[in-house]
């Protein structure tokens, strides 16, 4: 392939911009907030689980406090039946009161336990409650939080972002005064050889490898034509002759 050396010198100012750009690319990948933000997004899931969890619970709770309460209602009005008729004197037969008196404490045991079970209750559904509250503070927290996280991002993003776009300007500008076929075989050997390729001969190394050439292979390169297009023997990358070497 055949190129004017001005254009093989551009060739490396365009090396020079995609290299760049290829650095903004991974600070923006690699921004901090991202990591942070997909650690607090997972954090919010979790505890929207949980929230979750203890609403069931806390409704669960709540029908069978209801239920207690319920089993507790009839009890309570038959006992107040019961003295009622013990107290208003309207039992006048020993074994009729005796059977009522028995019948007095068994409805209180029976409303011991069912207190009892509706004490019970009570206080897990105000545990549950008290860790619902929890949750919710501390899914404010975190959407706070991300609302910060992303706060950050997106104004780094801009910048890095306007950046780009500057880069891309610049890169577009420098790529109109590529002849089509050595801009082709650029662009094929970045794709080969990791977003680079072209690279300076200088000092008879590449840029791109590092390679040292040989004595008779620098012989030959700095022997050729100032229009050949030359290629490093080891990683096949555009090679370009330092503008003062011819």
């Amino acid at each position: 392939m055949k190129a004017a050396p001005e254009a093989q010198q551009r060739l490396l100012d365009l090396q020079a911009v995609d290299t760049t750009v290829a650095q903004v690319q991974h600070r923006r990948r690699q921004l901090p907030e991202h990591a942070q933000i997909a650690r607090a997004q997972a954090e919010r899931g979790t505890i929207g689980e949980r929230v979750t969890a203890v609403k069931t619970r806390i409704y669960d709770l709540e029908q069978e406090q209801a239920r207690s309460e319920g089993d507790l209602a009839p009890v309570r009005e038959r006992l107040a039946r019961d003295r009622k008729r013990v107290d208003d004197g309207s039992i006048t037969d020993p074994k009729q009161l005796q059977a009522m008196l028995d019948e007095i404490a068994s409805l209180v045991r029976r409303i011991g336990e069912l207190e009892d079970v509706e004490l019970d209750v009570m206080e897990r559904l105000e545990t549950s409650q008290s860790e619902l509250a929890e949750l919710a503070a501390r899914k404010s927290g975190v959407e706070e939080e991300l609302r910060a996280l992303m706060a950050s991002r997106d104004a780094q993003l801009a910048v890095l972002d306007a950046e780009l776009a500057s880069h891309g300007a610049e890169r577009a500008q420098l790529a109109s005064g590529l002849p089509a076929d050595l801009l082709a075989a650029y662009a094929k050997t970045a794709e080969r050889s990791g977003g680079t390729g072209a690279a300076l001969l200088a000092n008879g190394r590449c840029s791109g490898c590092q390679l040292t050439l040989t004595a008779s292979d620098l012989a030959r390169f700095m022997a050729a034509p100032a229009d050949d297009v030359l290629r490093c023997e080891e990683c096949n990358r555009i090679l370009v002759r330092a503008a003062d070497a011819h």
